[in-house]
C-alpha cells in the first residue's frame, strides 16, 4: 500500500506522529479528525506533521499500515523448520498483548473494515493477501509433514485474528461481563492460556506451556 508519505527515515518524530494520529481518527474517524488536532497530541508544529505526511489521508493510510504490519510482525519470519507449536503459540500470546495494550488500533482497524474498507482495497489485494497465502503455505507444510491436524490454514489464521482482537473490539462488553474495570496482568496471561491451548489443542498441538496450565 502506498501511503504517500514522504520518504524520510523513521525517527521519533514519525513513531509519535503515527501514535497521536491514531488516537485521533479512532476518536473522531477520518472525516473527523484534523491535522492540526494530531500535531497537537503529538506536541509537534503542525509543518512537523506535513514534512513526513502529504495530507491526511496519506497519514491515515500510514497509521492502517503500521497497524497491520505490527500485529503481522511475529508471524513474518517462521518457517517449516519452526516448531508449529512454539511459532503459533507466540503469534497468539503477541496478538493477545497488542489487543490488550492498544486496544485503539484494533477498534480503528475494524471500523475501517466494517465501512467496507475503503482505504485498504489496494493493501488487501497487493500486501495482506499474498502475506496470509505466504504463511498458510507454511502451516500447510507443517500439516502435509504430519505435525498439525490438516485444515485449512487461511482459517486457522482468521481465527487467530479474531479470537486476540475481540479483547480489544469488545473491550466494554468483556468488561462488563467479568464485571472488571480495566484489564490487568492476570487477565492478559489468562486469556493468553486459553486461546493459545484452545487453538493449538485444535490443530493437534500440545502448547508448550501446558505443564503450567495443567496446575491452574
Amino acid at each position: 500500500m502506498s501511503t504517500n508519505a514522504v520518504q524520510k527515515p523513521r525517527d521519533k518524530h514519525f513513531t509519535t506522529i503515527l501514535l497521536a494520529a491514531q488516537e485521533e481518527f479512532a476518536t473522531h474517524g477520518l472525516k473527523g479528525a484534523r491535522m492540526q488536532a494530531i500535531a497537537d497530541r503529538a506536541g509537534l508544529p503542525k509543518a512537523n506533521v506535513h514534512y513526513y505526511f502529504q495530507n491526511k489521508v496519506s497519514l491515515y493510510l500510514a497509521v492502517l499500515d503500521n497497524i497491520i504490519a505490527t500485529w503481522d510482525d511475529f508471524f513474518n519470519d517462521v518457517s517449516v523448520n519452526d516448531d508449529p507449536a512454539a511459532a503459533l503459540d507466540t503469534f497468539i500470546r503477541e496478538k493477545v498483548r497488542l489487543s490488550f495494550e492498544n486496544p485503539t488500533a484494533s477498534r480503528l482497524f475494524a471500523n475501517e473494515i466494517l465501512q467496507g474498507a475503503p482505504y485498504l482495497t489496494d493493501y488487501m489485494s497487493e500486501v495482506l493477501r499474498p502475506w496470509v497465502n505466504n504463511r498458510a503455505k507454511v502451516i500447510r507444510e507443517w500439516m502435509n509433514a504430519g505435525k498439525m491436524i490438516a485444515s485449512d490454514p487461511v482459517l486457522l489464521i482468521f481465527m487467530i485474528w479474531a479470537s486476540t482482537q475481540h479483547y480489544a473490539d469488545f473491550q466494554a462488553q468483556v468488561l462488563g461481563i467479568l464485571g472488571r474495570k480495566e484489564y490487568d496482568d492476570d487477565l492478559i496471561s489468562q486469556v493468553s492460556d486459553f486461546t493459545s491451548q484452545t487453538i493449538l489443542r485444535g490443530c493437534g498441538l500440545e502448547p508448550p506451556n501446558n505443564e503450567a496450565m495443567a496446575h491452574q
